[in-house]
Parts: C-alpha cells; structure tokens; sequence
C-alpha cells in the first residue's frame, strides 16, 4: 500500500497556493493596464513590420484604428484565461489519454502492463477535477466574462451587423452556445463517470479473483470508454481549440491533439511508476516494463511528429490565404516556441530513445519523459495563445500568469493522484494476467 508521504503533500499544496498567488498577481496586472498602454503595444508591433493577423477573422469586418484598438484590448485582456485554459485543457487530456492507454491494455488482454494499473487508475482519478476547472471556464466564458472564442459574439452571425462574418454564420448550428456548453457537460461527465466505473470495476476483479465474469464486465467498460474517447478527444478538439480559430479547420488536428496529451500521459506513468519503484513501493515493476512503456513513448513522439507534419505540410502546399494564415501568425509572432518545440517532440526523442538498451535506463528515460511533457505543454500553448493573445504575450503578466497556471494545475494533479494512489492496493491480486506480468521478460 502506497503513503503519501506528508513532504510530498506538503510540496503538491504549495506549488497550488503558489500557482494560486501568482495567477492573481498576473491577474490584477493585467486588469491594470490601460487603454493607452495598450494602443502603445500595438503600434510597437505594426511598427516591427509583423503585420500577418493570428487569427483568420481578424480580416473581417471593419479595418480602421479604432477596430484593430478594439480587437488589441480583448487580445490584451485574454491573457489570463487564456494561460489557465491551456494549462487545464492539457491536464485533462492527459489524464484521459491514460485512462484510454489503460483500456486499450484491457481490451487487448495485454499481460506486461497489469503492474502498473493501479498508476493508470490514480492518475485518471483527476479528469473531474481538471474537468471543474474546464465546466468554470466553459461558464464564464459564455457569459461573456472572457473572449477565449469570439464565434460567442451575437454580431458575427447577424447579418445586419457590420461585424457579420459569413463563415461563422454558416457554422452556427454547431457554433451555438447551448450546444457548446451541453458538449462540454458530456465530454467531462462522460470522462468522470467511465473514470470511476472502471476503477469500481477493478476493485471489483480485486475482490472475486477467480470471477470471470466481472473481468468480463472490466473488459466490457473498457471497450465502452475506447469508442468514447475516439468521439470525445476528436469533439473537444475541435470545442476547445480549433474553434479559438473557427475559420480555419484541419482533418488532422484531432489525432495531433490527442497524440500530444498520450505522449505525455506515457511520460506521467513512467515517472510515477519510477517513484514508486525507487521508493520501494513497487519492487515488481523492472527493467522490461521500464522498456516497453519508453517504447511506447518514443512511438507516440514520432506520431506527434507526423500529424504535426502533415498537418503542416498540406496547408503549405495548397497555399491558401484564408488557410496558410494559421502558420504565417504563428512564424511572425510565435517564432521562439513553434519550430523549436520539434527539437524538444521529436529531435531529442528520436536521438536518444532510438535505442533500445537505453530504454531501460531508469535517469535517462525519466528524465525525456519530463522533457516530452515540457515540451506538449508548449505545444498547447501554441494551440491556444496565438488565436486568443495574439502577438501580445512577451509580457511580463503573461510570463507571471502562465507560470501560475502550470503551478497550480501541477499542485493539483500531484495531489488528487497520489491521494488517490494511496487510497489503492497497487497490485492487482485478482487480475487474471498479474503472474504473466510479474515474470515478463522483453525478448530481444
């Protein structure tokens, strides 16, 4: 049985009243800067010749100084829900995109892997507390206490509006508030209720042992969250990120998403699962299951890298203005974290996990599992900011913000998961596969 050592707990609950501490101070910094300073901000970067907009609809509508002052200081006054929106976007997905790793373990009847089911139970035990976090942002956003998704603003769809914009209005049967905040009740509920059926059901397997039926039952749950998490990571997706930019759309960016968040809920099980190792709590787990979860990392990085390129690549080729627009803002305003988050995603993985003896390096694969999860935190952060802040974020309440955010959702994740953690037996005694995982032994 894992403790919680009262260190640890002590650590999770301060960097969450840290992150707390400054967010606000982001925050009310933010809320004090002025119409003028923001007028200033604008002219510095049109003065700098970066004129390319990051955002699709900013071509539309009126083009005068008083319109582009106007879209400054919503860009302006975005900032911190926008640092706290792509911070809890990512936690979310991540602890999802393990709970969707656990079963497809599960529905395959995988055997070297049952070791670490209770790492993969605790850690999904935060998707409803990440997913309180994203139902808040979800309210103050369509009670227009933010401007995360301007496709919100009543005059883009009228078309007696001088802001009408034809594209929204053609979209507006799936871009409607109502609909919005029903799909977001049912990607978190939906996510929370499989996230404790399923550890109910292998508490379950626990206490029957030779019950095949509930392991039937188990495998059963575990097909189910499959098929609603394909549905589900490719929806909210598109709700809570592509829609920031809802004229432009891609094919790929549902798998580029959610690859980014399996990448990385790979590199969170590796490191819990080295903790626990290392303090003694789960001698079971050994080099070969160390291996083949820094298999499946390198594997998921070099995904990432293909969707990011094909995505990439497409858009590039046809070369369409209202398309192409997406990357240009992007190379113009986000030059030092969009080309060099591919040295971090997939150079440094390709160069160093490409071998196999390496991958049972405990220092060094932990240490590229917090390396690939810095690095799909920083691709978030080019999901969302360039379309909400747009070029004005090398400011220091940006900086003050988004380090809040990262604190307090990390504080939080620490501390829901390793409550949860302590909360369960970490060997599943009546798993039918537990003996096959504790002699498993990689073959090459």
């Amino acid at each position: 049985m894992y403790s919680f050592s009262p260190k640890l707990k002590s650590t999770s609950i301060i960097l969450l009243v840290v992150g707390l501490v400054l967010f606000g101070i982001g925050f009310f910094m933010n809320k004090g800067i002025s119409t003028e300073q923001i007028e200033h901000m604008m002219e510095a970067v049109h003065a700098s010749g970066h004129t390319a907009p990051t955002h699709s609809s900013e071509m539309v509508g009126p083009q005068d100084h008083t319109a582009h002052l106007e879209h400054a200081t919503l860009q302006v006054h975005n900032q911190p829900l926008a640092a706290i929106h792509f911070v809890a976007v990512f936690f979310f997905g991540v602890s999802c995109a393990v709970l969707f790793f656990y079963c497809i373990q599960h529905a395959a009847h995988a055997g070297w892997p049952i070791i670490i089911t209770r790492v993969m139970e605790a850690i999904a035990s935060y998707i409803p507390y990440g997913g309180a976090i994203l139902i808040i942002l979800m309210l103050l956003n369509i009670f227009h206490q933010g401007h995360l998704f301007h496709w919100m603003d009543p005059d883009l769809t009228d078309p007696n509006s001088a802001h009408f914009d034809v594209i929204l209005f053609e979209k507006k049967r799936f871009l409607n508030i109502p609909f919005y905040a029903i799909r977001t009740f049912i990607y978190v509920l939906g996510a929370s209720f499989f996230a404790w059926k399923l550890k109910a059901q292998s508490k379950k397997v626990d206490d029957t042992k030779s019950d095949k039926v509930e392991y039937q039952m188990l495998y059963r749950w575990a097909v189910g969250y499959i098929a609603f998490f394909g549905f589900a990571s490719a929806a909210w997706a598109w709700d809570w990120l592509m829609s920031i930019d809802p004229h432009w759309y891609s094919t790929m960016y549902i798998w580029y998403s959610m690859v980014s968040c399996l990448s990385s809920g790979i590199a969170v099980i590796i490191l819990l699962s080295v903790y626990l190792k290392k303090n003694g709590f789960l001698p079971q787990f050994n080099d070969n299951h160390l291996h083949d979860l820094g298999v499946f990392l390198f594997a998921t990085s070099m995904l990432w890298t293909y969707t990011w390129f094909a995505q990439f690549m497409l858009y590039w080729y046809a070369n369409v203005p209202e398309e192409v627009n997406y990357f240009f803002g992007r190379f113009q305003h986000y030059s030092p974290t969009f080309l060099p988050m591919l040295i971090v995603n997939f150079l440094l993985p390709l160069l160093v996990l490409v071998s196999s003896s390496i991958k049972r390096n405990y220092k060094v694969v932990t240490t590229m599992a917090v390396v690939v999860i810095l690095g799909h935190l920083l691709d978030y952060f080019n999901m969302v900011m360039p379309g909400t802040v747009g070029p004005y974020w090398k400011t220091p309440e940006v900086f003050i913000l988004i380090l809040g955010a990262v604190l307090f959702v990390v504080g939080l994740f620490m501390f829901t998961v390793l409550s949860a953690l302590s909360k369960l037996k970490l060997i599943p005694t009546g798993n039918p596969y537990l003996h096959e995982s504790e002699i498993y032994e990689y073959p090459f």
